[in-house]
């Protein structure tokens, strides 16, 4: 009676701890799960503070090339002395004074400065101006410099629009894995609960005589390994669902609520997908705009061989009569130690650098394109193919249990037959997923991530029964 009551706790604390992790587990869609992601993540978070920093970069450099208005005071402060030797002048007075007539000797004697004479000036004051610069001709300086900030621009939004689409691609494969774990984890406790059935049976079998014990060992065997399947499964589970749970920064466990899905017909050809690539992947933007920044680069250099041309003034802030000063002043550099000539030549190598780069860069983003899409496509039939031998294992089954009833049959073969079930089952829930994950793929491959959500709804197979 004792052993009875205490089975009958453990069973009922195992309930209560199965239904309480049940409550905790939050149900999810792909789709919210997505915008989970994209609320929180770190690297979207980063990429995005990069394309505002150069937004806000470019706006404040549209100015660029206007006038410069500035205001400048000092306040001063001065003492000046001046220490004068006069005995050579009254030499010479004197000298003068000999070759005069005798009537304006005396006069000329009485010509005397002092022999030194010291002179001190002291002041002080504030000195107040207004000036102003304007650029008038740079020479299209002004305009690469405008022009090369806006090309980094388009090259962090190229990085975050990839970073993006990268975690699009993660975010299936945690997602649907963790699908893809928990299906698996099912199928083999569902086969552990049948086979130790047929276990316990064989127990009765062996006690009434109807089979041998070698029979009764290999039933016992094939328990086990269900039991190892079954714990390697539900620990396979268990990592995925811990995997998905940190992607989603979730401090609980996230229960994934769209199904591992199929398309039974094929999706879009592949002349679709490579036209939508060409013209949005996010590696091809990033080219393009290094090869926008090369040129920008390239035109700042050819304008500073041309002459600056500015317009200028001063004046001073006082009352009365004021100091000022206009006009207008030019700069042309003749000559200096750069060879400009070379650094001509360097960024126009740049430039064909960049376009030769765009033309790999399209080659291998076709390339891969078309891998995929194959992928996706392979992936489709061999899904297709594994039906038949979904519908044949049940078959199967069934005939197995009803040669047992009819004695006609085994343990060992039901058992079997049970673990092929699971077997073909499984095989069948990882088709799907490559499938799921090879859409995912050729998707990012085109710049097309964003769209994912639309063929999950297109699907026509799902894994959950339906």
């Amino acid at each position: 009676m004792k052993p009875s009551l205490c089975a009958l706790c453990a069973g009922l604390f195992m309930s209560l701890c199965a239904t309480s992790q049940a409550q905790t587990r939050v149900g999810l869609t792909f789709e919210s799960a997505w915008e989970r992601v994209r609320s929180g993540s770190d690297q979207l978070a980063a990429a995005q503070a990069g394309v505002d920093s150069k937004n806000l970069l470019s706006q404040g450099l549209q100015g660029l090339g206007g006038p410069v208005v500035q205001l400048s005071a000092a306040a001063y402060s001065y003492n000046l002395n001046l220490d004068l030797n006069l005995d050579p002048v009254n030499k010479g007075l004197a000298q003068i004074g000999q070759m005069l007539p005798a009537s304006l000797q005396a006069i000329a004697a009485g010509l005397q400065f002092p022999s030194r004479y010291s002179y001190n000036q002291s002041d002080s004051g504030i000195a107040k101006a207004a000036s102003f610069v304007w650029p008038l001709y740079t020479g299209g300086v002004t305009d690469a410099v405008r022009g090369f900030v806006h090309a980094q621009g388009d090259e962090a939004r190229a990085d975050a629009d990839k970073t993006g689409q990268t975690l699009v691609t993660q975010l299936v494969q945690r997602y649907f894995g963790a699908q893809l774990s928990t299906q698996a984890a099912n199928l083999r406790q569902a086969a552990l609960d049948d086979i130790a059935q047929h276990d316990a049976a064989t127990v009765k079998m062996l006690a009434a005589g109807l089979i041998s014990r070698v029979e009764r060992l290999q039933a016992q065997v094939a328990y086990e390994e269900a039991k190892r399947q079954a714990q390697k499964a539900q620990s396979d589970a268990e990592l995925a669902a811990v995997a998905l749970a940190r992607t989603l920064k979730s401090a609980t466990p996230v229960a994934p609520t769209t199904p591992l899905f199929v398309m039974t017909h094929p999706i879009e050809p592949l002349t679709y997908f490579l036209s939508e690539a060409l013209n949005r992947h996010p590696g091809l933007a990033k080219v393009m705009a290094k090869q926008a920044q090369a040129e920008q680069l390239h035109q700042g250099q050819e304008g500073l061989r041309k002459p600056q041309v500015f317009a200028f003034g001063m004046h001073e802030l006082q009352t009365g009569q004021a100091n000022w000063v206009a006009g207008v002043g030019v700069t042309w550099t003749l000559f200096d130690a750069v060879d400009r000539d070379m650094l001509a030549a360097a960024s126009n190598k740049q430039i064909e650098q960049a376009k030769l780069t765009e033309l790999q860069a399209r080659n291998d983003i076709s390339l891969l394109v078309e891998k995929n899409w194959r992928t996706v496509e392979q992936a489709r039939r061999q899904f297709l193919a594994t039906e038949p031998g979904v519908t044949l294992a049940k078959e199967v089954l069934r005939l197995r249990r009803a040669a047992l009833r009819e004695g006609t049959g085994t343990v060992l073969e039901l058992m079997d037959a049970d673990v092929n079930l699971v077997k073909v089952e499984t095989e069948r829930a990882q088709v799907a997923y490559d499938y799921v994950l090879a859409l995912a793929s050729l998707l990012e491959s085109c710049g097309l991530s964003d769209e994912f959500n639309s063929y999950v709804s297109r699907a026509d197979v799902t894994m959950d029964g339906s």
